[in-house]
């Protein structure tokens, strides 16, 4: 009889062991799909967000490209509302500072003032607040600035 319940013991104990490990090592398995899965996400969520600076600071560049045909195509002498040219001028430079914004609130912090600097320099070219100096010449500088900082944004991303 001791012989029996000492079967049954060890038995009993393999049936627990084995249901210990059996749960230990679903657990375990669930344990590593879940951080799969959570770095996929992270993945997946940093690229959306990588295409939508990408975007952000593409919407930009197309303003500003917008604003610098605007401040080339300026009549000399200006005043009143020539050909439509200050009405057009207005509508791409409230673009311009719409894809500013875009960019403040997509892009890197350190994107803000390069961003910003840009696009004041454009607005001075497109007013012709910038003397005698050359359109182009003047915003050589900032444009350059700006593409630094972008690049460097993006590469963080």
């Amino acid at each position: 009889m001791a012989g029996e319940l000492w079967g049954s013991a060890f038995s009993l104990a393999g049936v627990v062991l084995g249901g210990a490990l059996t749960a230990f090592t679903q657990r375990a398995a669930q344990r590593s799909a879940d951080r799969a899965e959570e770095r996929r996400q992270s993945a997946a969520t940093a690229e959306t967000r990588r295409a939508e600076q990408v975007q952000a600071i593409q919407e930009f560049l197309a303003c500003a490209q917008l604003a610098e045909r605007v401040a080339y195509a300026r009549p000399e002498p200006w005043g009143a509302d020539e050909d439509g040219w200050m009405t057009r001028a207005q509508a791409v430079m409230t673009k311009l500072w719409t894809a500013d914004r875009g960019v403040v609130l997509l892009c890197d912090p350190a994107l803000e003032a390069p961003a910003r600097a840009y696009g004041r320099a454009l607005n001075q070219a497109v007013w012709r607040e910038i003397g005698d100096v050359e359109a182009n010449e003047y915003l050589e500088e900032h444009k350059s600035a700006f593409m630094i900082a972008a690049r460097a944004s993006l590469a963080r991303t």
